[in-house]
């Protein structure tokens, strides 16, 4: 969890945060060096510093590599394209990818300078073109972990498209550790796109997931209600269960095969499919009833088999590293 220490009171703050947190603190500074130091001793996981506006950044490295590494804290170098440093400005005459990574390693060099290497690197930018060339570029020129983000995204559909479509290029490629969805939206919001993003490129374990088509002229059934409706039915679910949601017989059958649950609909009636076998056909106002009904058992069955499984010692399989949002 990042917290933004733009005053003291905050700085005052930080070690009872940070104390009583169940998850790891991350302090955002700005502007005062003192709160770096403030956020160190306080004890937070890590602290994320922007250069660009912190008054007398360059001269502090020194004594900020001798505390971060005195308390074993790491450090996030933050580079934004809205504060960028003048320097590099004049130099690009804006905010180029190559100012962007420019600033980010030159900071970076000043910590190894001190033999501080604990460090994490960001190179956000609204415009995600220029935000996937800079990460490119940062990717190739230094090994340190690197935290992606399109900052200030927009709104939420403006902002989670622009996000998708960043992450989504960087992280297919490898690039990428952690994450931040830069949403104008509560902060709830932000996280939930970031876990569908990271869900949808199988970098963290799928869980519900719903499989259902766009309105056409095959549709016999009203599949904008039909999925809003499942959707609704199945929020919290937390075992990986998908559920193809299909307003006619053309495709429909086919994707309902392949989910772990599914609905083909047609002529008033509803096929469902369980593990890619018909059980049932139901008449239309029964077929969300009986796909919530159906996913409880299989929802049932799953964890009960999980269990199982633990009790018996079996080994467990784990699946890609997973990508933090922080």
């Amino acid at each position: 969890m990042r917290v933004a220490c733009p005053t003291q009171d905050d700085a005052d703050a930080l070690s009872t945060i940070a104390r009583k947190s169940q998850i790891p603190v991350i302090a955002d500074i700005h502007f005062q060096p003192k709160y770096v130091f403030a956020a160190i001793e306080a004890g937070c996981a890590a602290v994320r510093v922007n250069p660009g506006n912190i008054k007398q950044f360059d001269d502090k490295v020194k004594e900020i590599a001798r505390a971060a590494k005195d308390h074993g804290t790491p450090i996030r170098i933050g580079v934004n394209a809205g504060s960028l440093d003048r320097r590099l400005l004049q130099k690009y005459g804006k905010a180029t990818p190559e100012a962007l990574v420019e600033s980010a390693l030159w900071e970076a060099s000043l910590f190894e300078e001190h033999d501080f290497r604990d460090i994490k690197i960001s190179v956000k930018h609204n415009d995600p073109v220029v935000m996937i060339e800079a990460y490119t570029q940062l990717a190739a020129q230094c090994d340190y972990p690197l935290h992606l983000g399109v900052t200030e995204a927009g709104p939420a559909f403006q902002g989670t498209i622009k996000s998708a479509v960043a992450f989504g290029a960087l992280l297919s490629q490898g690039i990428g550790d952690t994450i931040r969805v830069s949403l104008s939206a509560p902060p709830a919001e932000e996280v939930k796109v970031g876990l569908q993003i990271l869900e949808s490129l199988n970098l963290k374990q799928r869980r519900l997931e719903i499989v259902s088509c766009p309105s056409c002229g095959r549709a016999q059934v009203d599949v904008y209600k039909l999925a809003d409706e499942v959707t609704a039915g199945l929020e919290g679910m937390e075992v990986p269960l998908r559920v193809a949601v299909m307003g006619c017989v053309v495709n429909g059958p086919g994707e309902a095969r392949e989910a772990d649950l599914g609905v083909a609909s047609g002529n008033g009636k509803g096929q469902i499919f369980v593990k890619g076998e018909v059980i049932k056909t139901v008449p239309e106002s029964k077929i969300v009833e009986t796909l919530i009904e159906e996913a409880m058992k299989i929802a049932e069955q799953m964890e009960q088999d999980e269990q199982d499984g633990a009790a018996s010692g079996a080994p467990t399989v784990t699946g890609k590293p997973e990508v933090t949002v922080s």
